[in-house]
C-alpha cells in the first residue's frame, strides 16, 4: 500500500486481496502486537516454514508488512508507512480476541515472549554478581561514562529514571546532580547488586524498584533524565520501551540510551540472550521521532583491545520537544529545574 492516506482503486483491491485470508489476517494481528520471525510465526500458527514464508510474502509485496534483518535472523514487523498501518490496525481492531483461534494465537504469542523473557532473566539471574564484569568485555565503560557525565553536563536537575538499573552504576554516576533517582529492573538479583553498590557508595538520593520496562511503577512527566543503558538488545519490542521512556519526561527532557552499534557476533545472542545484534542511527532517529523525541547526538566508541573486541558502542541524547514549540527560550530555565 502507498505511504500516503489515499490510493488507488487497484491498490485497495489487492490490499484487500492480501489480508483477506485467515493465516494472513491472523499474521497481521500478531505482528500488531510486536516483531516477530519465522520460527515465532511458525510456533503459533503451527504451520510450515514454507507456508507461512508464502504468506509473508504477500503482505510484504501489499505493503502491510516490513521485514528487517538482524544477523541470521529475520524479523516481520506492521508496515510504517500511514496508510497501511492505518488498514492493518482498522481490520485488526474489529477482531474479537475471543475468536477461538485468535484467542489461541495470542496465548502460543504470550507463550513465545514469556520464553524470551525467561531467557534474559535466567541469564542475569546467573550473572547477576558479575554482570560489569562480562559487561568490560565488550564496552569501554571509562570512555562511555566519560562521554555520559560530558553529555549530560554538571547543572542540577530534580528527577532520574534509569531504566533496566542493572548494577545501579548510572544512579551512583549522577548522584551528585539529581534531587530524586530511580532504577527499575526485572531481576530482584540485579537489585539486589544495584542496592549493595548504591549504598557502598554512599548513595542515599535513590532507590531500586522491581518492575516492568514497558510499563515503568512511575509517574509520566516526571522526570528531566531517563537513561536506558545496554538494555534494547535483550529487549523484544524496543521499539515500545523507547516510546514509554518518552511519556515519563518532563517536557524539554532527555533520553540517553547506550548500546551497540549493528553487528554481526551471533554468539551473543545463543550465550547472552541478546534479542537485538546492535542498532542503526536511522532505526533509533525513527523512533524517537515516533516517541516525539528530537535526537540531538549521536556518539560511537570503536572497540578497543585488538580482534576480540569486535563491538562499536553508540550513545543517543534524545529531547522531549513540548518545551521548544511552547517556548523557545524554555532552555534557560532557572537552575535545578530541568537539566
Amino acid at each position: 500500500m502507498a505511504p500516503g492516506r489515499h490510493v488507488t482503486l487497484d491498490t485497495m483491491v489487492d490490499t484487500l486481496k492480501a489480508a483477506a485470508e485467515s493465516s494472513r489476517l491472523r499474521i497481521l494481528a500478531l505482528l500488531s502486537r510486536g516483531d516477530l520471525t519465522v520460527s515465532d510465526l511458525t510456533d503459533i500458527l503451527n504451520q510450515s516454514q514454507p507456508r507461512v514464508s508464502r504468506h509473508l510474502k504477500l503482505l510484504l509485496d501489499a505493503g502491510l508488512i516490513g521485514r528487517y534483518q538482524e544477523g541470521s535472523w529475520a524479523f516481520f514487523r506492521l508496515s510504517d508507512a500511514d496508510a497501511a498501518r492505518e488498514f492493518v490496525n482498522g481490520v485488526v481492531s474489529r477482531i474479537d480476541d475471543r475468536d477461538p483461534q485468535v484467542a489461541r494465537d495470542f496465548e502460543r504469542l504470550a507463550l513465545v515472549k514469556r520464553r524470551r523473557q525467561e531467557r534474559a532473566a535466567e541469564y542475569f539471574s546467573a550473572n547477576a554478581a558479575s554482570w560489569d564484569e562480562i559487561r568490560s568485555l565488550h564496552v569501554p565503560d571509562g570512555a562511555v561514562e566519560a562521554a555520559l557525565k560530558k553529555v549530560v553536563g554538571r547543572r542540577p536537575f530534580q528527577a532520574m529514571l534509569d531504566l533496566g538499573t542493572g548494577t545501579g552504576r548510572l544512579l551512583e554516576l549522577f548522584s551528585p546532580l539529581y534531587r530524586r533517582g530511580v532504577g527499575i529492573d526485572m531481576s530482584r538479583e540485579m537489585l539486589a547488586v544495584a542496592r549493595a553498590n548504591l549504598d557502598r557508595a554512599g548513595v542515599a538520593n535513590a532507590q531500586v524498584r522491581h518492575g516492568d520496562i514497558y510499563a515503568p511503577p512511575v509517574e509520566r512527566d516526571a522526570f528531566d533524565l531517563v537513561t536506558i543503558h545496554q538494555v534494547l538488545h535483550y529487549l523484544d519490542d524496543p521499539q515500545q520501551a523507547i516510546r514509554e521512556a518518552a511519556k515519563l519526561l518532563r517536557p524539554g527532557g532527555r533520553l540517553v540510551i547506550v548500546d551497540f552499534a549493528p553487528h554481526g557476533l551471533e554468539f551473543l545472542r545463543d550465550e547472552h540472550a541478546h534479542q537485538r545484534l546492535g542498532f542503526s542511527d536511522r532505526q533509533i532517529a525513527e523512533w524517537f521521532e515516533e516517541a516525539g523525541l528530537d535526537l540531538e547526538e549521536s556518539q560511537d566508541f570503536e572497540p578497543r583491545g585488538g580482534a576480540e573486541a569486535k563491538l562499536t558502542v553508540k550513545l543517543w541524547l534524545g529531547r522531549d520537544r513540548r518545551m521548544l514549540i511552547a517556548d523557545p527560550a524554555a532552555n534557560a530555565l532557572p537552575e535545578k529545574e530541568t537539566v
